[in-house]
C-alpha cells in the first residue's frame, strides 16, 4: 500500500482553496456588468471538486481514495437580477437592466472560508515539515 505524501495533500488543498478564492473574486468583480440584450453576458461560476465515486478509505481501494479530486469551474444555474435603470443603454422596454445574479454575501463567505482553509493547509504543511526535520535531527543524533 502506498503511503500518502502529506506535502502533496496540503499542496492539493491549497490549490483548490486558491481556485475557490479566485472564482469568488471573479464573481464579485463581474457582479455589476450588465447582461446584453441577447442574453449573453457573465454567468456566475463555482468550483466543483469531485472525488472517486464509491471509493472508501478502507479496503483494497485505498490508493484510489487518496487520489486528488477532480476539480472544475462550472457556471451556476442562477438567473439574472433585474434593476430599474430606464436611462441605461441596455435597458429593455420597461427600463430594466439585467445583471448576473451574484450573491455578494455568499461570495464573501466563500472567499473567507477559502482563505481560512488555505491557511490551515499552510499550517499543516509547516507542521509536517517541522516534524520531518525533528525526525531527521533525532535520527542523526545517535
Amino acid at each position: 500500500m502506498a503511503t500518502p505524501n502529506p506535502f502533496a495533500i496540503s499542496a492539493v488543498g491549497m490549490d483548490i482553496e486558491r481556485l475557490r478564492a479566485d472564482v469568488a473574486a471573479m464573481n464579485l468583480a463581474n457582479a455589476n456588468v450588465a447582461v446584453g440584450v441577447n442574453g449573453e453576458g457573465y454567468r456566475p461560476m463555482q468550483v466543483v471538486a469531485r472525488g472517486a465515486a464509491g471509493v472508501t478509505p478502507f479496503g483494497t481501494q485505498f490508493e484510489q481514495w487518496m487520489q486528488a479530486p477532480s476539480v472544475s469551474v462550472e457556471p451556476t444555474l442562477a438567473t439574472t437580477r433585474q434593476v430599474l435603470e430606464p436611462g441605461h443603454p441596455l435597458a429593455d422596454d420597461k427600463g430594466f437592466v439585467r445583471y448576473p445574479a451574484v450573491d455578494h454575501t455568499s461570495e464573501m463567505l466563500t472567499m473567507m472560508g477559502a482563505m481560512r482553509a488555505y491557511e490551515a493547509n499552510v499550517a499543516a504543511m509547516n507542521m509536517t515539515r517541522a516534524m520531518a526535520l525533528k525526525a531527521l535531527e533525532i535520527g542523526g543524533a545517535q
